[in-house]
């Protein structure tokens, strides 16, 4: 995220022209804008012309700066872009004037937010800025049969390629030798800083060797990790161990994924742990949460004023960071952010245990 310039205007609000740089960008806003924000950006509009100059055509599109008054929000990260949808507050038409709009915002678009930006969206910005320059990671996952390459983003970990075969011997056996070489072949292709080669036992050490063979420019982004599992659980294990971390510190998915293993942990102990809105908001008013974990769609979905809480949300943020509690805002697209939705979209690690 590139942040071109900001000020302060009247109301208390703030104006901020900014330039998502990546699909991760996009996500990120997609938890910063909300209903009530205005958002400005280059579109065009079909305008319908029935006058005596010119008969009506079915409309004409015709370029224009918008600037609208936002009622939806949403990421659609299949087809790279935010659609920012609500009414025309301003704009080059005056008759265009309050009539509902969608701005389709993409990588490299610049925009205008005037909002009051809240400080757990400052700081959503603010990473989103600094992890423009985290280093791009793969992680490959690999046993006997079967190997994964999954890419990190910031929303998730997506799967780039998955490839699968049976092993040993028979008539539709494949060797080994041909399932290291899809990966090779793969993971030659991806332009990526780091690859994290992951696996149980010693068939990754297998891979890496006919890596290091058949293509030992890859091997010097490799980094190996042991695991138990391949795919999806051995990326878990993976992000929990923090090996990502160490190549891209910045990153929330390893951050998150520790985070709900300690609450779950605690949790089973019985220890300094509270879930659910009513627990970690009483929680709160003792001012003993540590770390407190909320869901991004929860969040989003309970300041658009038809959430289910009964307590405030941004009351219960104030009070954590008020009293030098940290608060971590999870993304609903990995595993992490879903174990907390099935909590209640919220939890907290305490400073100590509340009888």
């Amino acid at each position: 995220m590139r942040i071109q310039d900001r000020h302060p205007v009247e109301g208390g609000r703030e104006r901020m022209t900014l330039v998502p740089e990546s699909l991760d960008d996009l996500w990120h806003l997609q938890y910063v804008l909300e209903p009530g924000d205005l958002v400005g950006g280059d579109t065009t509009r079909r305008i319908q012309r029935n006058d005596d100059q010119m008969r009506d055509t079915g409309g004409e599109r015709e370029h224009m700066y918008v600037t609208i008054d936002v009622e939806e929000v949403e990421f659609h990260k299949f087809s790279n872009r935010l659609r920012v949808a609500g009414t025309i507050d301003d704009c080059s038409r005056e008759d265009q004037l309050g009539l509902h709009h969608t701005l389709n915002i993409e990588e490299r678009d610049e925009i205008t937010v005037e909002k009051r930006f809240k400080p757990d969206q400052e700081e959503r910005l603010q990473e989103a800025v600094e992890a423009t320059e985290n280093p791009d990671v793969v992680i490959a996952t690999v046993e006997e049969g079967q190997a994964h390459i999954h890419s990190v983003e910031q929303y998730g970990t997506e799967e780039y390629a998955r490839f699968t075969g049976t092993t040993g011997k028979g008539e539709f056996s494949r060797s080994r030798e041909e399932l290291f070489e899809e990966l090779t072949d793969a993971l030659a292709r991806l332009d990526v800083d780091a690859i994290i080669l992951a696996g149980p036992g010693f068939t990754k050490k297998d891979a890496y060797s006919y890596i290091e063979e058949e293509a030992a420019e890859v091997t010097d982004k490799i980094t190996m990790v042991d695991t138990s599992g391949v795919g999806d659980r051995g990326v878990h294990e993976v992000l929990k161990r923090g090996a990502v971390a160490d190549v891209q510190a910045e990153t929330r998915i390893a951050e998150e994924a520790g985070l709900i293993d300690e609450l779950t942990e605690r949790m089973a102990e019985g220890a300094k742990a509270s879930y659910g809105p009513d627990n970690v908001a009483e929680a709160a008013e003792f001012g003993a949460v540590e770390t407190l974990l909320i869901l991004d769609d929860r969040l989003r979905h309970e300041r658009s004023g038809e959430g289910e809480w009964e307590i405030d949300a941004d009351d219960v943020i104030t009070q954590v960071e008020q009293q030098g509690g940290d608060v971590v805002v999870f993304s609903g697209e990995f595993d992490p952010g879903q174990q907390l939705s099935n909590l209640g979209g919220i939890a907290a690690l305490l400073r100590y245990r509340l009888e």
